[in-house]
This record gives C-alpha cells, sequence and structure tokens, in this order.
C-alpha cells in the first residue's frame, strides 16, 4: 500500500453530526501524531479507518482505490489495525490463541496446527521484544505485556498501518521507554503509525508530522519539528495556553485540617506520615507501583489500613468505609474514573448524587442538583438527560469531581485528575482544583505527571516502594528532583 486518504469523511450518531468533511492524506511509513481535544473526533475517525464504524458520507481510499469495510476482520485484511487503550484480548487464552484467535492455522484435515501457531508466535514475539511462552495465559501478563501482544497480533495480521491510541496512558516510564524503541523499529520496517496522545513530548519524539482535529474537522497538519508544544497545544484548543496553571495562592499558614500518623496498607505502604491545612493543595508523587493511590484507598476505607492515628480537624477518627469517611468529611476521587469513579450507563444526576443515596431520592431535586453542577463545573453534555457514558473524558471527569464533592466535603483526594484528557480540559480542571483551595478545602493531588504537581501544588510529597522519601516545597521543586527521590538517585 502506498497511500491512505480520508475524502470529505462525515459520520453522524443519529441527529448529532460528530465529523464534518474531514480529508488528509497519509504516505506509507509516515509517522504521524493525531492530536485533538476529547470529543474532537479523533477517535470516531480512526473507528471508521479500523472497521468499526462506517462513515455517513465521503470515503477511505487505499492507494487511490475506494474501500468501505464492514468490519475490523476486514480492514485488517486490508493490513489496518488499531490499539486501543482498552486491549482487546481473552484473558484466559494463551498468548498463541490470542493472536491467532479468528485466524487459526490448520492442518489436512480441518484440525488446529498448534506447534505450527506456537512457533509462529514465540518469533513475533522475539520480534516486539517480548520474553514470554507462547502458553502463557494473557491474564498472567502486565499491561505492558499485553500491550506488546496486541503488537505482535497486528504484526501477524501483516498491518501495514497501525493506529495507536494513548498507548503509555497505564506504563510506567521503564515501560514507555521499551515501547517507544519498538515503535522506532516498526518505522523503521516501512509501518505506518498513526498515534493518539495527550502527551506533546511523545508526539514531538515519535512522529514526523501532526495533524489537528477540533470539533470534528481538520484543521492544521505541520512538521512535527516546526512546532514546539506550547504550538500544538493552542491548535488544539484554538487558543494560547501560556496561562495553564492559575496563579498560587500562597500556602496558608493555618492548622492542619488532616494529619496522618504512621498509616500502612499492608503490601502497598509503610509508615507514611503527612499532613494538609485548608487551603492547601498537597501533590503526592511516584512511579506506578509506589504505593500512592494503595495508600489513599486505605485512609478512606477501601482497603485494610492501620494507623498510629488520624486526626480530622484536631480530633482522633477511625475510618473504616468510604461512607464514613465521606460522613467526616473526606472524599476520594478514584484514577479510574469508567470503573470505580462513574457508573457510565447511569444519567448525570444518578451519578452526581450516589454518594447522598438515601437522601436523594427525589427526581426534582435531582434535577436542580444537575443543573447547578452542570453550570459550576461547566459539565457540557447534549442534556441533562444524558448518559455518563455519553459525555467526552474531561467532561466526565468534571462531573466524576463534582459527585464527590456533592457532599460538602472539608478534605478531598483527587486520584490522577486529568488522566486522559486534553490539554483544554486539563486547563479547565486546574483552575476548579484551584477554586477549591480558594474556598478553603484541603486538597490532595495523587498525579503522574510531574509538572502538574509543580504548577499547581504548594507542596509534593514522594513515595518510592510504599515509603515517604519528602515532601519538598513545590516553588523550588523540578522534575528531576522528584524523578531522583521517585527511583531512590538523590
Amino acid at each position: 500500500m502506498q497511500t491512505l486518504a480520508f475524502h470529505a469523511i462525515d459520520k453522524s450518531f443519529g441527529p448529532v453530526p460528530v465529523l464534518h468533511k474531514v480529508s488528509f492524506e497519509l504516505a506509507a511509513g509516515s509517522a504521524v501524531g493525531l492530536l485533538g481535544e476529547n470529543g474532537a473526533g479523533k477517535s470516531t475517525l480512526m473507528k471508521i479507518l479500523a472497521g468499526y464504524e462506517v462513515p455517513s458520507g465521503g470515503e477511505l481510499r487505499l492507494d487511490g482505490a475506494a474501500v468501505r469495510f464492514a468490519g475490523p476482520r476486514a480492514a485488517e485484511a486490508a493490513g489496518i489495525a488499531m490499539i486501543h487503550q482498552e486491549f482487546a484480548l481473552a484473558e484466559a487464552l494463551t498468548i498463541a490463541q490470542n493472536i491467532y484467535l479468528g485466524h487459526e492455522l490448520k492442518r489436512r484435515g480441518g484440525w488446529l496446527d498448534d506447534d505450527a501457531m506456537r512457533a509462529a508466535t514465540a518469533q513475533l514475539l522475539q520480534q516486539v521484544g517480548l520474553a514470554c511462552s507462547p502458553d502463557l495465559p494473557v491474564r498472567a501478563l502486565s499491561l505492558a505485556e499485553k500491550q506488546r501482544v496486541e503488537i505482535a497480533k497486528a504484526l501477524q495480521r501483516r498491518a501495514h498501518v497501525l493506529v495507536m491510541d494513548e498507548p503509555t496512558a497505564t506504563l510506567t516510564p521503564t515501560e514507555a521507554e521499551k515501547l517507544f524503541e519498538l515503535i522506532a523499529q516498526l518505522k523503521a520496517d516501512g509501518v505506518t503509525l498513526i498515534y493518539i496522545s495527550h502527551k506533546l513530548e511523545e508526539i514531538e519524539r515519535l512522529t514526523d508530522e501532526i495533524i489537528v482535529m477540533r470539533d470534528g474537522r481538520f484543521v492544521n497538519r505541520a512538521p512535527t519539528a516546526s512546532l514546539s508544544r506550547a504550538q500544538m497545544a493552542s491548535l488544539m484548543v484554538g487558543r494560547e495556553l501560556s496561562d495553564l496553571f492559575p496563579p498560587k495562592t500562597p500556602r496558608p499558614s493555618a492548622e492542619s485540617l488532616l494529619r496522618v500518623q504512621r498509616l500502612s496498607v499492608p503490601g502497598w505502604a509503610e509508615d507514611v506520615s503527612f499532613n494538609v491545612a485548608p487551603g492547601e493543595i498537597l501533590g503526592f508523587a511516584g512511579l506506578v507501583g509506589a504505593g500512592r493511590t494503595e495508600l489513599f484507598e486505605g485512609l478512606v476505607g477501601l482497603r485494610e489500613s492501620r494507623a498510629e492515628r488520624i486526626e480530622i480537624a484536631g480530633h482522633a477518627v477511625n475510618i473504616k468505609s468510604p461512607r464514613e469517611a465521606a460522613n467526616l468529611g473526606l472524599t476520594y476521587l478514584s484514577e479510574d474514573r469508567k470503573g470505580k469513579g462513574l457508573h457510565l450507563d447511569f444519567g448525570l444526576a444518578q451519578n452526581l448524587t450516589l454518594m447522598m443515596l438515601p437522601r436523594w431520592l427525589r427526581p426534582a431535586e435531582e434535577e436542580a442538583a444537575l443543573a447547578r453542577a452542570v453550570e459550576d463545573f461547566g459539565i457540557r453534555a447534549a442534556s441533562l438527560g444524558a448518559r455518563a457514558g455519553s459525555l467526552s473524558g474531561g467532561n466526565q471527569q468534571k462531573l466524576a469531581l463534582a459527585k464527590v464533592l456533592h457532599p460538602a466535603p472539608r478534605i478531598v483526594v483527587l486520584d490522577e485528575p486529568t488522566r486522559g484528557v486534553d490539554v483544554g480540559a486539563k486547563r479547565e480542571l486546574y483552575g476548579l482544583i484551584q477554586r477549591l483551595a480558594a474556598q478553603g478545602l484541603a486538597v490532595i493531588v495523587v498525579s503522574s505527571e510531574l509538572m502538574e504537581l509543580i504548577g499547581l501544588c504548594h507542596r509534593i510529597a514522594v513515595l518510592r516502594a510504599g515509603r515517604l522519601q519528602t515532601v519538598v516545597e513545590a516553588d523550588s521543586a523540578t522534575e528531576e528532583l522528584l524523578i531522583a527521590h521517585a527511583t531512590g538517585t538523590n
């Protein structure tokens, strides 16, 4: 295949148009970063390319010939594969069985040729740098290893075009580095790569050019090397983002509202002590696996934990469940908004008031509360009766934040509050977080994005292997300093 072209692609879901006459062409072997805010239409366009959706108008062209895929298998037969954020793997099957699922090799007589599939899988695993047996069940693999299995599956289908959607969202820095090496090899082998990510440093490193979408339309393309990250961000949102982080308020001098002494979560955290005052934003940094999420799940009663003493407003407390925590004025926003933060099949109002049951069983009052939340948090939805799953990632996060703030807490823990949202939505969320602190809440932010912590917080605590390494003033912190403490190389 020499070229891939989108020609005047339209797509509507019912009466709602989401793509408008999108047109651009890609040369074989190019590496393109596809940029845009959540809701810009990137994923819908790529699902059309990979056969998961059909366009309402316009056409795809391969080597100048119009094609229309009836499903993902038809796209795979044409050499196009897409690796989603949520992997399409059968956990109970082996690696070899997953790679050849639906494409099994057979002997004469129709019997499966397991030996040939295992041997071919071993070669594919070597090619993607995964040192595992083809007979290992997929459920035994880490997220990074599952991702390599997905890539091996695409190679088995002889993919000439590979779409990767937020591929490093759940990877550690070391795992991401290995993925980048594999991507470089795929590029050298002539695979056309379409890379979707909100991490502009990855776009800068991995791609030759960028294509920008906004509001379902193609708006620009340019060589990656010709743009700074700030310029990329501005193209995505259509405005300058020099003020990404709101101005910080001075660190408050008030007494601590939450004081934690020697909190331990078995297997995850050991003897962690910290405090946070009303009006303060305290950040928690650390590598994946450092125990940050588990520490706060233990604090609010989602996990078994023990502590020497926990005080809220000077009074000792013993928290056994999230409801007890909420009753004491402490709420927690999970890092997994789709799995734990929201019920995607529920309506917006039901999600908003879920933490207040059984107090909220009157639909009229629920709707009034939702209307206030939509205005206060800038939630954009097709209607107040929409399902939570119909919102963009940024608006889902705003709804999840509104939900944990609905009980009017004094202390709120926000775990990865901007994960998977675009740069424009991040800016809005940063403003909301600063507003919470300005209103006198004690705010704790757990984040893997170090610049986010430096730009947003007053102080930053660093965890490594479940232990607190240091607490630094954010104004004097650098990414290098935080990484050194997180890795133990300081």
